[in-house]
């Protein structure tokens, strides 16, 4: 199957589907008309220019106004390329590299980076045949683009660099042998069309996106297997309580929950206790809430991954050559920051009604095992979640109000947002596995329930659950359940109805 590059809007559920289906890309007639003319006119511009353009005849940064004669142009393309790769710490996982260059390979197809046809088409044949080229996570500020991810993503152009090549990280030259390719000759401008941009923090962003779309779902599913298990009363999910507040995720939130449990015997017992602790009664409130943070940040990355992000930009029909500041991340790590603040929600309070299963309230035995004492039961899962909740307060104190100077000044104000993309990440893969965590307590729980039914959409849910994950008599290990667990969240599907997915 192949996905054609266009000017035509990227959307979050065609990325998922060129990533999970393995759609090869190649660009449309449209988008190669665009690079080619964009190109033809920086050629022909450079021929009669006389004055400095910036980082096309001068040095960049605070040395732009060092000017580089003509002879030199390319030689000034592949320098910057070397010199900015200068990456360290662990590498960005695999998935995020070769989202990288899919963003990257949109963001130049629109004609105006100036860029050779045969760049493009060097980064879609990376795409196409399983190469992802080392990227390294700390060393961009998020600012002049991620200068530092992107050049490392840039240097298999050159030959240069390291690449996983089907799975196996080797030289980019062995890769080049094989394939008996050339090394590309970067000409005027490209080598900062190629750093420049938000493809890093984009890549982390959208992929993260794509997570916690899914998580958000499992959140309100497992939240409601816990209610349930907890005894846990309907009224506060009545839309009657969340039309008067009028925000939409509390209202779908709600709804969402009123529809899974139809057809519960638990829930329509009758109850002993007036009320339910906040972590059960404010469900609505606390998702919807994350919910709509997520539709903002969703909002920005959908402009994002279909625009322009380089410098200087290019308009051939207006005959301008524009130096701005499209690269600058700002938009994207103010985003992502609230993102990892909604995601991190979401995940405290699932260890808060967890915690509250344990609590050994409502006809449910301490620790949930029938010998408490002889067995710890569940006591230290619920631990385990407080560590990770713990780690991501930790993580979400925003990058995006920090700017560091640099560049001799001329770079003053800077996004952090490559910083905010790769904590937001870590804040979501957290969130999988506190989810994990409340499921396995929860279906616990569930059981002494018994012989009550929840509703049929939950009792699939767990039937399902309990493929992986068996009822727990006495003390196992349980480092083996989470991990079941967290692969059941990875793998289930998802039988919600359409009205009430969140659009993607």
């Amino acid at each position: 199957m192949h996905h054609k590059i266009s000017p035509k809007k990227l959307t979050f559920k065609s990325i998922f589907n060129i990533l999970q289906q393995g759609y090869l890309l190649e660009l449309s007639e449209e988008s190669r008309e665009k690079i080619i003319k964009c190109r033809n006119y920086l050629d022909d511009k450079m021929e009669s220019q006389q004055g400095p353009i910036y980082g096309i005849n001068t040095g960049f940064g605070s040395l732009c106004n060092h000017t580089i004669s003509k002879k030199e142009l390319s030689t000034l393309q592949s320098n910057l390329v070397k010199s900015h790769a200068c990456g360290t710490g662990d590498e960005a996982p695999r998935e995020i590299v070769k989202l990288m260059l899919l963003l990257k390979i949109q963001s130049l197809s629109y004609g105006h980076s100036g860029v050779q046809l045969c760049t493009v088409e060097r980064l879609i044949d990376f795409f196409n045949n399983d190469i992802q080229p080392v990227v390294y996570q700390l060393g961009s500020l998020g600012a002049s683009g991620d200068l530092s991810p992107l050049a490392h993503m840039s240097l298999p152009l050159l030959g240069l660099g390291e690449v996983y090549y089907k799975g196996v990280k080797t030289t980019t030259k062995k890769v080049y042998d094989k394939l008996n390719w050339k090394a590309i000759t970067l000409q005027s401008k490209e080598g900062l069309a190629l750093l420049n941009g938000t493809q890093f923090m984009s890549a982390f962003g959208v992929f993260s996106l794509l997570k916690t779309f899914r998580l958000s779902q499992l959140a309100d599913i497992i939240s409601l297997v816990s209610l349930e298990a907890f005894d846990g009363r309907i009224e506060p999910f009545n839309d009657l309580v969340h039309q008067i507040r009028f925000h939409k995720g509390q209202i779908d939130t709600a709804k969402r929950i009123r529809m899974l449990v139809e057809g519960s015997e638990i829930i329509n017992q009758a109850k002993e206790h007036v009320q339910d602790p906040y972590s059960f009664r404010c469900i609505p409130q606390v998702h919807g809430a994350s919910k709509d943070s997520i539709n903002y940040v969703s909002y920005v990355f959908s402009c994002e991954i279909n625009a322009v992000t380089d410098n200087p930009t290019i308009f051939p029909d207006e005959d301008l050559i524009i130096s701005g500041g499209n690269f600058h991340g700002q938009p994207l790590a103010l985003a992502l920051d609230n993102l990892a603040i909604a995601v991190a929600e979401l995940g405290n309070i699932s260890e808060r009604r967890t915690y509250q299963l344990l609590s050994g309230k409502r006809n449910l035995p301490p620790f949930l095992v029938a010998k408490p004492g002889l067995n710890s039961g569940f006591m230290i899962p619920q631990y385990t979640a407080a560590s990770i909740v713990n780690q991501n307060k930790q993580l979400c104190t925003p990058a995006s109000v920090d700017s560091i100077e640099s560049s001799q000044g001329q770079e003053d104000h800077v996004s952090m947002g490559a910083n905010a993309a790769t904590k937001a990440y870590k804040v979501v893969q957290n969130l999988e596995r506190i989810l994990a965590i409340e499921l396995f307590n929860a279906a616990q729980a569930l059981e002494f329930r018994r012989p009550k039914k929840s509703s049929p959409f939950i009792e699939n849910f767990i039937t399902e659950y309990r493929k992986h994950v068996d009822f727990i008599e006495n003390d196992k290990i349980m480092f083996t359940e989470i991990e079941e667990s967290i692969k059941f969240l990875r793998d289930v599907e998802i039988n919600i109805p359409v009205a009430l997915r969140e659009d993607v």
